[in-house]
């Protein structure tokens, strides 16, 4: 194979990943005008329904836009040399290849960033504005980029340093240390995200003492569920749209609860919401989800080994000199296709975790609650009620609202 087939093949597989994102985009948005199922016609009345009609067509459209910008501006890269010109510039202050690397993907991913800012931009104080969930300031906007920045500088270019420094110690055994090091960050990073990371963007303050932390209390005792964190955390400066998550293990395991979702739901509704995420740490989603992702890991470093002494990586993308930033970017786009298959499976697991943590709120608390929160949430954030299934296969992390209703009621 020569550098110019490779290089025709890495414009194949990103055009026909575009291809396959705007296939399934259409064929949901066919399904926009869609009648609501009966299960449903009790979340929106007919003014909320018209808003979340129009809110997923604005957000099509856009999508439409934002995801042509971004093809034909990467195929240009690709076409005029980009990468050779980046690698080039990073060269020409320092001969250290770890630098070089990082300088390399900092001028990528800063650049790619400012460049699309404008569109965050819009998606913030335009269509999330016009629809009333905006609660952002451009102050808070502008900030979370720069911190952003700093958190992938700081993390980002420290795991990528020290596997390179392991790449160039110890060859092509480089992936098992660096399989260790990503190991052993991402438990770090499951225990103590909410301590280390969070507080960086949002502010967390204990859930006061009153009916709401007296009724989570009694759950989890009951359900031999030890939580002494339970968190609010302040969404609603960003945001109107609720959420609320578990993390860590052992002693540091906590519960968030946004405080807008707590603005939005009754108590039993926030338990039952609550015994949905004690249902994902009983059933040990949450270990299976870190283990699985630790192993697709491990196998992607393992043939990137393989591969990245290939001189002709680095030459398909038009740099002469072979180096290891630029056989992980080739790599990366080779991989792509590999990686879309196991998104497919993580997705579909994660679908089956969530009937199963629906499955345990319902058996240990109780079912109506969590529906009614449900359809309160999807009204709330203006849900598609009617996503094509195609769409649903590929994207979906969580069942259809239609679906957990109709699982909750059996």
């Amino acid at each position: 194979m020569t550098p110019a087939s490779l290089f025709y093949i890495f414009i194949t597989i990103l055009i026909i990943s575009f291809i396959v994102d705007k296939v399934l985009d259409s064929l949901n948005a066919k399904r926009y005008e869609d009648a609501i199922p009966e299960e449903l016609n009790d979340v929106y009345d007919k003014d909320a329904y018209e808003k979340s009609q129009a809110y997923k067509k604005t957000n099509h459209r856009f999508g439409n836009l934002t995801s042509l910008f971004s093809i034909v501006l990467t195929i240009s890269f690709f076409f005029l040399d980009g990468f050779s010109f980046v690698d080039e510039f990073a060269r020409s202050y320092t001969d250290n290849s770890i630098l070089v690397a990082l300088v390399f993907f900092g001028i990528i991913m800063i650049g790619s960033d400012i460049i699309t800012t404008p569109f965050s931009y819009y998606k913030t104080f335009v269509i999330e504005e016009k629809f009333g969930f905006n609660k952002s300031t451009k102050k808070i906007f502008f900030l979370d980029k720069l911190k952003g920045w700093l958190m992938s500088a700081i993390i980002g270019g420290g795991i990528l340093a020290i596997i390179i420094w392991f790449y160039e110690f110890s060859g092509k055994s480089f992936w098992i240390y660096a399989w260790a090091i990503v190991a052993v960050f991402s438990l770090l990073m499951n225990m103590f995200y909410s301590k280390l990371i969070v507080p960086l963007f949002n502010k967390q303050t204990p859930l006061e003492d009153g009916e709401l932390k007296t009724a989570i209390t009694k759950y989890a005792t009951s359900v031999g569920f030890k939580l002494n964190n339970i968190f609010v955390i302040d969404g609603s400066k960003r945001s109107t749209k609720a959420n609320a998550y578990f993390s860590g293990f052992g002693n540091q395991k906590r519960i968030t609860l946004f405080d807008t979702l707590i603005n939005d739901l009754n108590t039993d509704e926030i338990v039952a919401v609550l015994a949905h995420e004690v249902g994902h740490y009983k059933r040990k989603h949450i270990i299976f989800n870190l283990i699985t992702s630790i192993l697709l890991t491990g196998i992607m470093l393992f043939i990137l080994s393989i591969f990245i002494n290939t001189p002709i990586l680095s030459e398909a993308l038009g740099v002469s000199i072979p180096s290891f930033h630029i056989g992980l970017i080739a790599f990366g786009i080779l991989y792509s296709p590999f990686s879309e298959i196991t998104g497919l499976f993580m997705n579909y697991m994660s679908r089956k975790f969530e009937y199963q943590a629906d499955n345990y709120a319902k058996e240990t608390f109780a079912a109506k609650p969590l529906i009614t929160s449900l359809k309160k949430l999807s009204k709330n954030s203006l849900s598609n009620l009617t996503p094509h299934p195609a769409y649903v296969f590929v994207h979906y992390s969580h069942p259809t609202l239609l679906k957990r209703v109709k699982n909750l009621k059996q």
